[in-house]
């Protein structure tokens, strides 16, 4: 039988599947929250609170349903270096297999994105704990002739560690310890796609994409700034530090059509339609699940 299932049902899906840590019969109702400075900053699932119990001179005891650090923690450096020594011995750990993909880069831990950062922590373990993940997105366009918009999307390297060979962004890349949004923007324009500072630079704010999802590798919290970039008609991007295989140039149509296939990383596709509604390809009175595209856009814990 002919699958029927149109392409509201199929965006609708993902949108769910991106957010399935507020779905009934997610882990977060047995999840322990983890706390610092007093600060609720994430989610540390079962399996692995119990192997943070064997660290007690950094976690205290779980209390009312939280894990904290010891309270000697008390200083951002205290915090960190504590951390990163738990996270050097659980590198040893194989069951953990998010920390095979250890990248030794450094994410900011804080309750909101507005306060100052309680400690940083290895980017491949923030799974465990749940903390919220900061990146940029970059949404590359143009116009032809006719004045049609055209997107510009990336083929992520087969040999990239997390989803390899799939549909993404134009560029896009986490944010660092101390590195700031509009240098993360033109630094992956530049590293991924050859795209000279003097263009990524006129990349636009428009936008913020956030959801938390659940699985095997633990709890993820993400949230993504997102930047519109219209390059030059004649301006193809080149392939630069090796993240991407390939670049496309697409009609909107198709690039609508290939965002609810396999074919297609989940959280880039939110990226794109998050494009698509504000630029009206996407719109209320021909979608029956526009509000529910917008919450599942914009999901915070």
């Amino acid at each position: 039988m002919a699958n029927t299932t149109s392409w509201s049902d199929k965006m609708l899906h993902l949108l769910r599947r991106m957010n399935n840590f507020y779905s009934p019969g997610s882990s977060r109702a047995s999840c322990f929250r983890f706390e610092v400075a007093g600060e609720h900053v994430g989610w540390i699932p079962p399996k692995v609170a119990s192997i943070l119990a064997g660290f007690p001179e950094v976690f205290n005891t779980p209390h009312s349903g939280a894990i904290s650090l010891c309270h000697a923690l008390d200083t951002y450096g205290s915090r960190s270096d504590a951390i990163d020594t738990v996270l050097q011995t659980l590198r040893q750990d194989s069951t953990l297999t998010c920390l095979k993909g250890w990248r030794d880069e450094k994410y900011q831990v804080m309750a909101k994105f507005c306060d100052a950062p309680l400690m940083c922590m290895e980017r491949s373990a923030t799974s465990l704990f749940g903390v919220k993940r900061y990146g940029v997105h970059i949404n590359g366009y143009c116009r032809d002739e006719s004045g049609e918009v055209r997107m510009w999307l990336a083929r992520r390297s087969p040999t990239k560690q997390t989803y390899p060979g799939l549909l993404d962004n134009l560029a896009a890349g986490g944010l660092a310890a101390g590195i700031s949004i509009k240098h993360t923007v033109v630094k992956e324009c530049e590293e991924e796609a050859c795209i000279p500072a003097y263009i990524a630079e006129k990349a636009r704010p428009v936008s913020t994409v956030s959801y938390t999802y659940e699985d095997e590798e633990g709890v993820f919290p993400e949230s993504q700034f997102v930047f519109d970039l219209e390059l030059p008609p004649d301006f193809k991007p080149r392939i630069g530090d090796g993240e991407v295989q390939d670049f496309y140039l697409l009609p909107i149509d198709e690039v609508k059509g290939l965002l609810v296939t396999e074919d297609f990383k989940p959280n880039c596709a939110m990226v794109v339609l998050d494009f698509l509604i504000r630029h009206s390809f996407v719109e209320p009175d021909t979608e029956p699940f526009y509000q529910e595209f917008m919450a599942g856009l914009h999901q915070t814990l």
